[in-house]
């Protein structure tokens, strides 16, 4: 569901920009929530996120010279990125601009040389800072304009796997699949049961008769930093490390939850026990929640996700009191039927499914709680499944 306004918009901030140039195209790519399947992608484990009908428009037109050019209209006061194709290396300076070069850097990697420039310029509507994956949408979105201005042979799935070596190499943030594929391959209406082991994938259809999907920002200022994520990241590599010695896996999503109890002991740190233990519990959870929703059993599919906040906060340790108090403020009342936190953790989002008739007391009574608690404001935001990238 494309936001017209929007589009508009970032057509006429082109031409406000760069001026009128015959040719130049409007593209979107969407922003994603993860239903639940949290830390596990990284670990060969399932995950279940879906598209969003919010995300990033864009607007661009090739050059004949060898410069690149970038404005978001998100940063209004910041001036037009200059810079060109003889300069992908990340800087401090390119600051969010780090995102498409990357993708062109990543694109030129894989022998995709760009004959020439473009200017882009970009508007989104994900809101800032709520672990709706920003990053991966502009990421999808670049290598989507592209693949569609330069005609390059290239797959969604592979955008997504372009996004993802851009972000891991380029900008030094080692996350897993799920965010960029959510956006490139996202579909109306379903969410995507995705293996990140080998990348195989199901579309399952959401039907939420009589109830919605409500995202809670915290609004927090720090969310989940490099160090941190990569940190957890780490501890759950040397424990697959330490369990590959007693069992033939190839990462922590190969086991069941049994065969974790039966040789958890192989893990030598019990805090890397407890990493491991979510990444394992996690992955269980998710196989169960997306056979719940397939049988239409979605209150069972609600208690995993409250489960999975919980594994977040106590084994994983990345919710923190905010998202804590946004989870268990939404626990308490009727009508909803699932709540936890989505995303790296930190800071960010919870994702909620609450029944039509309770969504005003949810947001008034974890509204009115979370302020008591925190001393700010959070915000709520019903959404929408949508589609993955295309021209508009």
């Amino acid at each position: 569901m494309i936001d017209q306004k929007m589009k508009t918009a970032v057509l006429e901030g082109f031409e406000k920009t760069f001026g009128k140039q015959e040719g130049t195209k409007a593209y979107f790519a969407p922003g994603r929530v993860n239903l639940i399947g949290e830390h596990t992608d990284y670990n060969g484990g399932h995950v279940f996120p879906c598209a969003l009908t919010i995300g990033t428009y864009g607007a661009a037109h090739k050059r004949t010279d060898r410069q690149l050019r970038f404005y978001s209209m998100n940063f209004e006061k910041l001036p037009v990125k200059d810079t060109s194709l003889d300069d992908l290396v990340p800087s401090e300076d390119a600051g969010w601009t780090n995102y498409p070069k990357g993708v062109i850097w990543a694109f030129e990697k894989r022998g995709f040389k760009l004959p020439c420039g473009f200017d882009m310029v970009i508007y989104g509507n994900i809101p800032n800072g709520s672990g709706l994956s920003s990053s991966a949408s502009l990421e999808v979105l670049t290598g989507f304009i592209l693949r569609d201005l330069y005609g390059f042979d290239v797959t969604n799935q592979d955008l997504a796997l372009i996004g993802q070596y851009s972000e891991n190499n380029f900008n030094g943030m080692n996350c897993g699949i799920m965010d960029q594929f959510a956006v490139a391959m996202g579909k109306e209406d379903n969410a995507i049961f995705l293996d990140t082991a080998d990348l195989s994938f199901e579309y399952a259809p959401i039907h939420l008769d009589g109830a919605k999907i409500v995202i809670a920002n915290t609004n927090k200022k720090h969310k989940l930093t490099d160090s941190q994520y990569n940190a957890r990241r780490s501890a759950c590599e040397e424990a697959l490390a330490e369990m590959q010695k007693e069992v033939k896996i190839r990462g922590l999503g190969d086991l069941s939850v049994e065969e974790f109890e039966a040789h958890k002991d192989a893990i030598k740190d019990p805090d890397r026990r407890q990493k491991a233990k979510h990444a394992v519990y996690e992955n269980q959870r998710t196989i169960e929640a997306v056979a719940a929703l397939k049988a239409g059993d979605i209150r069972h599919f609600g208690e995993l996700m409250n489960a999975s906040h919980v594994s977040l906060r106590d084994d994983y340790d990345v919710t923190g009191i905010e998202l804590d108090t946004l989870a268990e403020e939404a626990w308490k009342i009727p009508g909803v039927i699932g709540s936890r936190m989505t995303g790296g953790g930190f800071g960010g989002c919870t994702v909620s499914i609450v029944e039509d008739g309770a969504i005003d007391a949810f947001k008034k009574q974890v509204g009115e709680a979370y302020k008591e608690k925190i001393g700010y404001d959070c915000t709520f935001y019903t959404v929408e499944i949508g589609g993955g990238p295309a021209v508009i």
